[in-house]
């Protein structure tokens, strides 16, 4: 299950990412999205679990609660639009 991870504080690592939504399951992926001229964060970011209990149970943890200073909002994420 892939989640949406927005409203993350803009110093958010990858590996910070990953270690705050390990305690709900295995993280198969973390990744902060990042703008590709500056390289900075651009305040989201996804998180994939290999088990949709997992992912549920994150989402269930995690939503509208603070991460690292900020409120951050968790959802199954939805194919992108193009």
């Amino acid at each position: 299950m892939k989640l949406f991870v927005g409203g993350l504080p803009f110093s958010t690592t990858d590996d910070e990412l990953k270690d705050g939504f390990s305690q709900f399951g295995t993280v198969a992926s973390a990744k902060v999205i990042t703008d590709r001229e500056t390289g900075r964060s651009r305040g989201f970011g996804f998180v994939e679990f290999d088990s949709d209990d997992e992912g549920k149970a994150a989402i269930d943890g995690l939503d509208n609660k603070e991460f690292g200073g900020r409120t951050i909002h968790v959802s199954e994420a939805r194919e992108r639009q193009r």
